[in-house]
This record gives structure tokens, sequence and C-alpha cells, in this order.
């Protein structure tokens, strides 16, 4: 089955910021889904046509699904489902005004924008299934409120937010336990499961009209724990997005805490706290983290170890009088300390996903000391890489390592000052990487292909056999180089034509 990054970037030619986002709401939206007690389908408008495809699908854990066959995939145009369309050109909820029949099985249908800054990038259809009449109960009225208030703020743009962080997957459910306090934090409402947690962590009594915060605070063991608990609702109240915290009671009971704020339209609606015992599968949680710190002991491991053989290569190349051994032993000193690098990232991850934008700012200035006094060259990067898989990292943090390596070491020469950009664009399809140098240029018949340098075989091998993509080297005229903001100093001597390499990185299997 297609991801969503697979569907988006064979559909759409959306940035990477915007791809980023949507995973976001997906990773959000069982929350949508429960609260709205609705089927939840995620449409993008397809590249040069009038046609919206979904690309991600939702259903509910408190109610029958409208749809139970899998619709990813399914294309509608403007005329099978309108409030789509007008729901991306008009940036507000739609609804039907009459109920959709839909294979025999009455829904409700609206439309949601997903906003990001300024801009629409995808529509929500929050679809109900209207066969089994509901009852307006407390706890229906509750959740639908909340539901109400959420999808609001996903048109105003304000949810989900990228600063809730990367542990929604194991942050309570709403049918773990749900309370909503209103904007003095007073609670509104408790289900049944969330009045239970907080049974078991010692309060017995109804919590509708208590002040959440402080009776939060009385009952968890830890004061530090209690402080931070308290001050993640307070925030929520008061509009931040809230990140998941687990606490112990005095009577042993751990739960988990998150808490949402809710501001549709910008006014204040309160918050919403999702609260869940885990008490007994803590113990399973243990195992899976033991498990993972092995694996990141493993990854520390090797990156001690890669450090040690890069030691001992500088100590021999000390010792070695010619200067070829001691340029190639150099060299080989910076490929192992990158490879390195990468394992030290992977040491403090738990998902086996690398941040390359940090490690590239450990990396690059390494390769910059080649650089001597008499060619003082800059190295300056623009652009994200974001996040990439673990077995994408090494290769390409290798193949941009070389080819400025290659930049700095091949382009400028007799004191000529210089510049290398390493330019990054990050699409839903691509990872597009530019090295671009305002050095002497690539030489009169230069082929890749025929090309005996070692730095450039290196690159051109991984990026073909580990990356599956494609590097491409060309010379840069003089007025290409300066429209790129690689202008050379005044006074420097004449102004170089300047190489261009070229990474392209599918990051959809796909591609």
């Amino acid at each position: 089955m297609s991801t969503l990054a697979e569907l988006l970037a064979d559909h759409t030619g959306l940035p990477g910021e915007s791809v980023d986002h949507l995973q976001l709401v997906v990773a959000e939206w069982q929350l949508l889904a429960d609260l709205s007690f609705a089927d939840f389908l995620m449409w993008v408008p397809v590249e040069d046509t009038d046609e919206f495809v979904c690309v991600a699908q939702v259903r509910p854990t408190t109610a029958p699904t409208a749809h139970p066959e899998d619709v990813v995939g399914t294309r509608f145009g403007t005329a099978d489902h309108p409030q789509l369309a007008r729901a991306w050109r008009e940036v507000r909820i739609c609804r039907e005004e009459e109920p959709h029949w839909y294979r025999d099985l009455p829904m409700r249908r609206e439309a949601v924008p997903v906003r990001l800054g300024d801009a629409v990038i995808a529509v929500l259809s929050r679809e109900t299934n209207l066969a089994t009449p509901r009852v307006p109960s407390p706890l229906e009225i509750a959740y639908l409120g909340s539901a109400a208030d959420l999808c609001q703020m996903m048109a105003d743009g304000t949810f989900p937010s990228p600063e809730a962080g990367t542990d929604v997957h194991t942050s309570p459910r709403v049918g773990d336990g749900l309370v909503r306090v209103d904007p003095s934090g007073t609670v509104v409402f408790a289900s049944p499961n969330g009045q239970s947690a907080y049974h078991r962590m010692g309060y017995e009594s109804d919590l509708i009209g208590n002040r959440l915060v402080p009776l939060t605070r009385s009952l968890v063991r830890d004061p530090f724990d209690a402080t931070d608990v308290a001050h993640r609702i307070l925030e929520a109240i008061d509009g931040k997005p809230g990140t998941r915290t687990e606490v112990e009671s005095r009577r042993g009971a751990v739960v988990l805490f998150r808490a949402l704020p809710l501001r549709p339209a910008g006014r204040s609606a309160g918050a919403l706290v999702l609260v869940r015992d885990v008490t007994e599968v803590k113990r399973r949680d243990r195992a899976l983290l033991s498990k993972d710190a092995t694996i990141r002991e493993i990854h520390h491991r090797v990156k001690n170890n890669l450090q040690t053989v890069a030691a001992l290569l500088r100590l021999q190349s000390r010792r070695t009088p010619s200067p070829e051994a001691k340029q190639a032993l150099s060299e080989s000193v910076r490929r192992v300390s990158s490879i390195a690098m990468v394992h030290e990232a992977l040491s403090m991850s738990v998902d086996e996903r690398v941040d390359l934008d940090g490690l590239f700012d450990k990396v690059l200035p390494m390769v910059g000391e080649v650089a001597t006094a008499e060619s003082p060259v800059r190295l300056a990067r623009s652009g994200s890489f974001g996040v990439v898989a673990a077995e994408i990292a090494t290769p390409l943090v290798m193949v941009v390592a070389e080819l400025v390596q290659n930049a700095v070491g091949h382009a400028f020469s007799g004191g000529r000052h210089g510049r290398v950009d390493i330019v990054v664009e990050r699409s839903a399809r691509w990872l597009d990487v530019q090295v671009r140098d305002n050095g002497k240029g690539l030489p009169a018949g230069f082929s890749l292909e025929r090309a005996d340098g070692l730095g450039l075989q290196i690159a051109r091998t991984l990026v073909e056999s580990e990356l599956r993509g494609s590097l491409s080297l060309r010379g840069v005229r003089e007025d290409d180089t300066t429209a790129g903001g690689l202008a050379m100093p005044e006074g420097t001597g004449p102004k170089p034509s300047g190489t261009e390499a070229t990474v392209r990185v599918p990051l959809s299997r796909r591609s």
C-alpha cells in the first residue's frame, strides 16, 4: 500500500513543508474522528485537472464507519463533491444542506480546509454515518463541541501545531479518558474513563466543577512532575500546544497526560486534557525501551570504533613522509569521521531517523578545514534537508561531503578567495542538493563517467547504488554564477566560470 508521502508525490507538487504538515495532520486526526463520531478523508487536488484524490483515511473507534471499504486513491470531480472545491476556494468549513447517500447509507458530509500559513494545502471530508440514530447524551455533546473547535482551528491554521512534538502516536486517545476545562481551568466535562483515571490516582469525587490544575498537582507524588503537568495544562489553557507527560500518583498509578488548547477563530475556549492509566502496560514499555536502548548503544559503540580508526589513521598520517600519502590518509580520516557522526546521531535517535540539518552543520566545517590560509574558502548552506531514514543519511552525508571537498580542493588556487554554496530543495518527490562554487570551472573535455578522482567515484557510486538517484556536474557561466550569489570579491582577479554539482535523491519508491 502506498504511503501518504508517496501518494502526494504521485499526484501533487507540494513542497516538503506542506508534506510534513499533512503527515502531522494524519498523526493527529484519530482524535478528530473519535470526537466527531465520523470518518475523515484527506483530499488534495490532482495536478493539471479539476479533480480531487483521496490520499488518506481514518475511521472512528467511537461510532460505525461510513466507509467500510478503502477509499484511498478515489478521485472526485467538483460536480461529485462540490464542497471540496468550495472549502478550498473560500477557506472555510462547508457543509452539505441535505444528507448524502453513499451505497445505500445516508451520511452527512462536511469539508474542512487544512491551512498552512496563508495557503490551503488539502481538504478534510468529515463523513458521519446517519444509519444508526444517536441519542444526544452529555458525552456526545461534549465530544462534538470539542471536534467543532479543533476543526475550526484546522481551518484557521492553528491545529495541529508542529510544536506539539512527535509523541502523538503514544499519547492518550479519546477513548482512554477526556477532560474538558473552560478558560478558567474549571472542569466542565469528564468522560467515564477520564473520571476513572483520576479515581486510580486517588480522587474519589466527581471532577466536574473542580479546578483541574491544583487538583492534579495534589495527586502527583513527585513535586517536580506535579509542577510540570500543572504547567502543561495551564499553557494549553493559554493557547500553547502541549506535549505528552507521564506522572506517578501518590497511590502508585502511572498516568499519561496530554493537554490541547482550544482556540477556534482565535478566541479562548479552554483546553482538552487527555488522560490514560498505563500502570499495567508500564512493564512492557520498559522492555521496549530496553531494546531501543540496546540499539542506540550499538550505534554509540560503532561511533566510538570509527573514531578510534580515524585517530589511528591520523597518527599514521603524521608519521608518513610522503605528501601524497598524507593527503590520502587525511581524506580517509574525514570520510570515517563523517560516518561516525551519522552513528552518533543515530545513537540519540529513537526511530532510526536523522536530522540532517544538524548533522551537516557539524560535517561541513570539518570539510572546510582543508581550505588553507593561502586559499580561503567560505562554505554556506541554504534550504533544509529535513529528517531522513538511516539508510539514506549515511550515503547522502558521504556524497555531499565528497562534492564539497572536491569543490574546495580543486576549484581554487593561487591564493584566490572563493565560496561554496550548498543549496537544498525538498519536495514530496525529491531531495535536490546543489553544490556550487565560483572557482576555475571544469577542465576542457571533462566527463563525469571518465573522471578518475576518488572523491567523484565514491560520490557517483553511492548516488547510483545506495540512493537510487542521479549525479551531474556542469560548468556555470559567469552571469549564472553572479546571479546565484557567488560573485567574487572585487580585486581578486578575473571572475571564474564556476562549477555546479547536482544530486537528486528520490523520496518516493515510485520515483
